[in-house]
């Protein structure tokens, strides 16, 4: 499973996303989950995920999948 693929995953469990969501596309506040305390419990899920830490900066920086699929790939996270 690719690194997009399994970001995707997360993005849906922890956000509790429907089928009908673009997740690709998606960014903070543009679905009513994807709030400050959303954007936490997906911040935990993708840590866990793979295995990474982020800095209190990315956090905040995390605006979008986009932005998330930069970091993972700047951090090394596998596929």
């Amino acid at each position: 499973m690719s690194l997009n693929d399994r970001l995707k995953n997360v993005f849906v469990e922890a956000l509790e996303l429907g089928e009908d969501v673009d997740v690709e596309n998606l960014k903070y506040r543009d679905i009513e989950a994807w709030d400050s305390l959303g954007h936490m419990t997906l911040v935990a899920a993708i840590e866990d995920e793979f295995d990474v830490q982020f800095e209190t900066e990315q956090v905040i920086d995390m605006s979008s999948f986009k932005v998330a699929v930069d970091m993972l790939e700047k951090l090394g996270a596998n596929a």
